[in-house]
């Protein structure tokens, strides 16, 4: 909430009575509608609100905005069904210092509330777009400036091995797809480079949201010449 405050989005404050002095201070000069501990409980599709929900404006981003190629990476959710994934890949892209977020379509609605609670406020921060394709994405890219990065688990390509022979300055779109079923054929046959995170445990696999981590901060690590 306060993300969305900060970022000028909220439209309307929805505050249970007694939710206390600084929760009221946050809805200050703000729309305020009162309403029962049940109604924001439905209102918040959760049983346990924090007493304030807000109603807020957003549109998604354009493809050029999410994908700017270039600088930063951008990542790219292929068929992305789980809320709380693809929200906290939108966290974690915006904590990596990524230039945007990419859904295609099929793909979970960003302003699905558990999306928005697992963003954290990222959702504010960063442009996302929404019902692109893998072909769209991979059309827009120069490949001179970006490279199409599919992440899966079958892949022979060690990802740490193959980011120490990327040019710092190389910028990555990072391919992700649904738990189920990983990447889809498409995504592979565009890829400029399939890899894998390696596990050196005795994990069969990483929870996509958890790969995506380990990819945006080690990519993230290599743009800023520590990765060798």
């Amino acid at each position: 909430m306060r993300e969305a405050v900060a970022a000028g989005v909220v439209v309307e404050v929805f505050l249970v009575p007694g939710a206390g002095p600084e929760l009221e201070q946050l809805a200050a000069g703000l729309p305020v509608t009162w309403v029962s501990q049940s109604v924001l409980e439905a209102i918040a599709e959760t049983r346990t609100p924090q007493g304030i929900v807000g109603s807020c404006r957003w549109e998604p981003a354009s493809l050029s905005a999410a994908l700017p190629g270039g600088g930063p990476a951008s990542v790219l959710l292929e068929a992305i069904s789980d809320p709380g994934n693809a929200g906290t890949i939108i966290r974690t892209a915006d904590a990596a210092g990524a230039a945007g977020v990419l859904l295609t379509t099929g793909s979970v609605d960003p302003t699905n509330g558990k999306c928005v609670r697992a963003s954290a406020g990222s959702l504010f921060h960063l442009p996302v777009a929404v019902e692109t394709s893998i072909h769209e994405a991979r059309s827009a890219i120069d490949p001179s400036r970006m490279t199409f990065a599919v992440a899966t688990g079958d892949a022979e390509l060690d990802l740490f091995d193959w980011l120490g022979s990327v040019p710092e300055q190389q910028s990555i779109c990072w391919v992700f797809g649904a738990e189920a079923s990983g990447v889809s054929d498409q995504a592979r046959a565009l890829a400029d480079v399939q890899v894998r995170i390696p596990l050196f445990g005795r994990a069969e696999s990483l929870n996509v949201a958890a790969a995506a981590a380990v990819c945006l901060y080690a990519d993230a690590g290599r743009q800023r010449g520590k990765l060798k």
